[in-house]
């Protein structure tokens, strides 16, 4: 089934590639986006944590390189190298391990699904490890050195943790689209909701606001406790460069819970816009965990309801005839029916006993079908419909459950170009046209459970007699005199006038017409 175009991004992004792409292809794409994301979030909370401690937060200089050299030349060194090490290059291996089904195209089990879905927060988690062991670490040490810098310590460590847990999980989210799409593609087992819509707006709360008013908080009530180490110049720096890191930090977190939600409406929207044009085989990926995620589903069935409802209505259309298929799509279906104008003609095939009894039983079907397919093309183009194949006969009617200008005319010319097309397309049979018009009953019969739409009148009986009577008439086609005085001019005039007959179980005279051309 088709996927959206190319250009729409069928994952929400093009860095993530598209649906159909090789498993190489896909585990290099996710490895380094993975190495990079996690790179710029430990890079940004690194950045946080030296701006808070150098500029921002008041306390004592943990900077200071005679106090704490060896804290911030051997022991912040060697934990960062390791911390990366893990964080990082083991936390993205063991992810891409981890999503080894998806990168090999095979089926996912159930445990390879829920732990596909639940690998952003799996890597998260092992952020959070890594930047808790640091804080632990450094506060320890660096409060033997001081006791006074440890608030200090801790709410910077914690901050930029808390930056890099959250652009953590984001971006994981993000780089492993391509195999949580392949993930929910074979069924969700259930819903990993770790930071569903919700949970991005938390955490957009969480670094936009909460993070900068607890430091603005923090740095209030060290000003209280200690108003002699606080001047008003470093709170005007503090508070400065706080709501600096606020402003940058905020506004890239805000954009990445944005367009991680907005990427799915956008894919659904665009889905949705292909459905409205016709197009019913499309099919978004679905590649979110959360709610969003059930949005694509549900886009997905609906588009296989449409799909599945179009079929129905061209099979049914293809039985009853477009024209009466449209008519109960678009109003109650119930028994009974009106009266109207009508025209009809019945084409029989001439010789159909002796045709069947010397040709085998495929080729008979064959013969019928091309001849079928004759009267139903010019039927269609004159504005009517094939109200009953029976056998090797057709029923055509015109005037009924559509409104036709001329349906007499109409009747007609389709029966003429009928017969002329047949002699030239379909020479091996020959077929007797009856045409006839009149008042008759349209409308559904038969039982509350099954019935058809048809009509009932002297028309079509009519109709039947003239196509017997032709079998014998030059031309094999005959139609009845109130039938041509009904059409315009420009039909009429092919048309000339014959013998007055009384058909078979009719009173009244019937005046023959055959066609002059």
């Amino acid at each position: 089934m088709p996927q959206l175009t190319r250009s729409a991004a069928p994952l929400g992004s093009h860095l993530l590639g598209d649906t159909t792409e090789s498993p190489r292809r896909r585990r290099i794409r996710v490895q380094l986006l993975l190495t990079t994301f996690l790179l710029a979030s430990n890079l940004s909370g690194a950045i946080i944590v030296g701006a808070l401690v150098s500029v921002v937060v008041p306390g004592p200089n943990v900077l200071d390189v005679e106090q704490y050299w060896w804290v911030n030349f051997i022991v912040v060194p060697v934990y960062v190298s390791l911390a990366f090490i893990v964080g990082v290059l083991v936390g993205t291996t063991r992810a891409v391990r981890a999503l080894r089904w998806a990168i090999e195209d095979r089926h996912p089990t159930r445990h390879e699904q829920v732990t596909t879905l639940s690998m952003p927060w799996q890597l998260t988690k092992l952020q959070i490890v890594l930047w808790t062991g640091g804080l632990v670490l450094i506060t320890t040490i660096d409060g033997m050195i001081d006791p006074e810098a440890i608030p200090k310590v801790a709410f910077t460590i914690g901050a930029g943790g808390t930056v890099v847990c959250a652009f953590s999980y984001l971006l994981s989210e993000f780089a492993l689209r391509p195999a949580a799409a392949r993930a929910l593609e074979a069924g969700d087992p259930r819903r990993i909701r770790i930071a569903g819509v919700m949970g991005r707006s938390i955490l957009s709360w969480l670094l936009g606001t909460g993070v900068p008013v607890a430091g603005l908080m923090i740095i209030a009530i060290f000003s209280f406790i200690r108003p002699y180490r606080t001047g008003s110049t470093q709170l005007a720096v503090a508070i400065l460069a706080l709501g600096a890191i606020t402003l940058v930090f905020g506004l890239l977190l805000t954009l990445l819970g944005g367009i991680a939600t907005t990427a799915p409406i956008r894919n659904v929207r665009l889905g949705m816009a292909e459905v409205e044009r016709g197009n019913t085989e499309v099919k978004v990926a679905v590649y979110d965990g959360t709610e969003l995620g059930e949005l694509q589903s549900g886009f997905n069935r609906m588009a296989d309801g449409i799909r599945e409802r179009e079929k129905i209505r061209d099979l049914f259309g293809r039985h009853v005839g477009q024209e009466v298929a449209e008519a109960a799509l678009n109003k109650t279906s119930e028994l009974g029916g009106e009266e109207r104008d009508i025209a009809v003609f019945f084409i029989d095939l001439v010789g159909s006993t002796e045709i069947a009894s010397s040709q085998p039983p495929t080729e008979v079907v064959a013969l019928l079908n091309r001849f079928f397919a004759v009267v139903v093309d010019e039927v269609d183009q004159h504005g009517g419909f094939i109200n009953k194949f029976e056998g090797d006969a057709a029923l055509a009617i015109f005037g009924a459950p559509g409104d036709i200008d001329d349906h007499c005319g109409c009747a007609l010319a389709a029966a003429r170009k009928i017969s002329a097309r047949l002699v030239d397309e379909v020479p091996e049979c020959s077929a007797a046209v009856g045409v006839a018009s009149g008042r008759a009953v349209a409308g559904n019969v038969g039982a509350k459970s099954r019935f058809e739409y048809t009509v009932i009148g002297d028309p079509v009986n009519e109709a039947a007699r003239l196509s017997d009577l032709a079998k014998n008439a030059p031309g094999a086609i005959l139609a009845s005199k109130v039938t041509v005085d009904g059409a315009n001019r420009s039909e009429a005039e092919h048309w000339e006038f014959g013998e007055s007959v009384t058909l078979r179980g009719r009173s009244a005279e019937t005046v023959l017409a055959h066609p002059t051309t």
